[in-house]
């Protein structure tokens, strides 16, 4: 066995990054990922930082997956979809709302052929209401969700992006555990279901949990959103920037034995957990006055003697060298037929009995296509007339 999920069947419309990462969970964790593509491929295989004909993005959500190119436009295409969709565990699409209906591989049309399936469905805005057709893309979730202006800090800045694609990633992420609670209810009922979400529920259930205080109280909300802080808790330093955080009293009577700074223990603005939230600017700017005076690397010393959090701010070329990324063995190099030598990150959960891994890299374009098919009971013969109709691609070598 590899993998938790090593006997189950997911087909795999989707495109971009929300959906093929949802996937690529999946795939990592044993589950067989067909991935479905038009004869043009997924976007991600064209977009900037290539090698041998792979795109990075496309190498990192891709991995673990067999890819088929069928034409969903021709009949024969779709009706080669369909039969493959008979035998799978899951079909995952994240069309723009009332798309999949379109072109014939909707729920009902899926479900007629498989009733026990586990559909599912990621879309942008969400299914109904004013921007459910809309085309969408990350910034624009981060805008109507909020983020924006949690990222800026109160309502009176400018709203600020979160300068990665939060939205897409976090959907994917939360799509791979629905699809396996999907999977577990399943199992105990032997009744498939329809799985819905949004990147723009995912997001705002995301904020929820530590951003949307003041709007849990019902009645007490207030005009206007006030800043948690005006201040980063990135801290200059002599030589580059470390991160602090003091939240507990016996973390600021640390801090201030390790700063030798014994005098900010009687300022009273910050004698409790709530002052010093209440003065929390003014707290931060105090730190920042205190740790600008010296290095980094002697910060850590004082600060982990004592016991505060502290770390130090990496750029993305430091992590892959520290040794606590190491340590945890996060980061993986393997071999590409196409792409070469890849440094990529495992699968984050460990399984002590059934592990995930790095089993397959990212397919070639309907590298499989021929493969897959065989394996769904198509003949030699129905295979070439698919691929001599132009409904599948196989990929040339």
């Amino acid at each position: 066995m590899t993998g938790p999920l090593d006997g189950f069947t997911i087909i795999d419309l989707t495109s971009m990054i929300s959906g093929p990462l949802a996937t690529r969970t999946l795939a990592d964790q044993g589950a067989d990922v067909i991935k479905v593509e038009a004869p043009s491929g997924d976007h991600a295989r064209h977009v900037a930082t290539r090698r041998g004909g792979f795109s990075a993005s496309f190498l990192n959500n891709n991995r673990n997956k067999r890819s088929v190119v069928l034409n969903l436009k021709h009949p024969d295409g779709l009706s080669a979809l369909k039969r493959l969709a008979a035998d799978a565990d899951v079909i995952i699409q994240n069309f723009r709302p009332g798309v999949a209906e379109r072109i014939g591989v909707g729920e009902e049309a899926i479900r007629a052929v498989n009733p026990e399936i586990i559909y599912v469905s990621i879309a942008g805005f969400g299914f109904e209401g004013p921007y459910a057709a809309k085309p969408v893309f990350d910034p624009l979730i981060q805008a109507v969700s909020g983020l924006t202006t949690v990222q800026a800090g109160s309502d009176d800045a400018r709203p600020r992006l979160v300068r990665t694609i939060l939205p897409d990633k976090v959907t994917g992420i939360q799509a791979s555990q629905a699809i396996t609670a999907a999977l577990l209810s399943r199992e105990r009922t032997g009744k498939g279901q329809h799985v819905r979400l949004s990147m723009l529920d995912t997001v705002v259930s995301f904020l929820w949990s530590s951003d949307m205080g003041r709007h849990t109280f019902v009645g007490e909300e207030g005009d206007k959103e006030n800043a948690q802080s005006f201040i980063d808790l990135i801290y200059e330093t002599t030589d580059g920037y470390i991160s602090v955080a003091v939240m507990q009293d016996k973390e600021w009577q640390a801090f201030a034995h390790a700063a030798e700074r014994l005098d900010i223990l009687e300022d009273e603005r910050f004698g409790t957990a709530e002052g010093r939230e209440r003065f929390k600017n003014e707290r931060l700017d105090l730190i920042q006055s205190i740790l600008k005076h010296r290095s980094t690397a002697e910060w850590l010393l004082r600060l982990e003697a004592k016991d505060v959090p502290c770390a130090p701010v990496l750029t993305r070329e430091e992590v892959i060298r520290h040794p606590q990324i190491r340590a945890n063995d996060i980061i993986e190099e393997l071999e590409h037929p196409q792409a070469g030598r890849l440094r990529q990150t495992r699968n984050p959960a460990r399984f002590s009995q059934t592990p995930a891994q790095n089993r397959l890299g990212a397919p070639l374009l309907g590298g499989q296509t021929r493969e897959v098919l065989g394996e769904h009971g198509f003949s030699g013969d129905e295979i070439s007339a698919l691929e001599a109709s132009g409904a599948a691609v196989q990929a040339k070598a």
